[in-house]
C-alpha cells in the first residue's frame, strides 16, 4: 500500500508539471504577437509524452481507490475524486487545447483564427493547471496519515 500511495503522488505531481508550467507562463503569452507567440510555442514538441504520466496517475487514483476500498470509504473517495479530476482534465485538454494543436500543426502554421485558438489553448492549460492542482491535494489527503478504521480493527484484535 504504501509503494502504491508513492506511485499515486508522484504520478500525480509529474501530470501537474506541464499545466502548471503553462499556468505560470500565460501571462507573458497572452498578448505576444502572431509572431513571437508561435516561436514561444515551438519549446513545446515533445511534450505529448507527457500523456503517459497522466494517465499512469489516473491509473495510480484508481488502484488507491480499490486499496482504500476496504479500510477507508473516505480515502477511497478522494483518491477516486483525484482520478475524475485528471480524467476531467483530459476532456478540457480534448475540447479546447487540442484542437489548436491540430488546426496549427502544432503551432507551426497560422490559420486566421490563431487568436481565438490561442485563448482556448493557454486557458484550457490553465484550468487544467487548477483541476490536477486540486487532484494532486486530494491525492496527498487521502495519502497522509493513518487510517482510524484500520487502527481501530488492530487494536480491537489486539495488535
Amino acid at each position: 500500500m504504501r509503494l502504491l500511495k508513492i506511485l499515486a503522488l508522484v504520478l500525480t505531481a509529474t501530470a501537474l508539471i506541464p499545466s502548471a508550467a503553462h499556468l505560470f507562463e500565460l501571462a507573458g503569452k497572452i498578448d505576444l504577437e502572431r509572431e513571437h507567440y508561435f516561436t514561444v510555442q515551438s519549446i513545446y514538441a515533445g511534450w505529448s509524452m507527457f500523456g503517459i504520466p497522466i494517465f499512469a496517475a489516473i491509473l495510480a487514483n484508481l488502484a488507491l481507490t480499490v486499496a482504500y476500498w476496504r479500510v477507508s470509504d473516505r480515502r477511497a473517495l478522494l483518491s477516486g475524486l483525484a482520478a475524475i479530476l485528471i480524467a476531467g482534465s483530459l476532456a478540457i485538454f480534448f475540447l479546447w487545447v487540442f484542437p489548436g494543436n491540430k488546426q496549427t500543426a502544432n503551432w507551426t502554421s497560422q490559420p486566421d483564427n490563431w487568436e481565438l485558438l490561442r485563448r482556448n489553448w493557454e486557458y484550457g492549460h490553465a484550468t487544467n493547471a487548477l483541476i490536477v492542482f486540486a487532484a494532486f491535494v486530494l491525492t496527498c489527503v487521502a495519502s497522509v496519515g493513518s487510517d482510524r478504521r484500520k487502527e481501530g480493527r488492530q487494536v480491537a484484535d489486539g495488535r
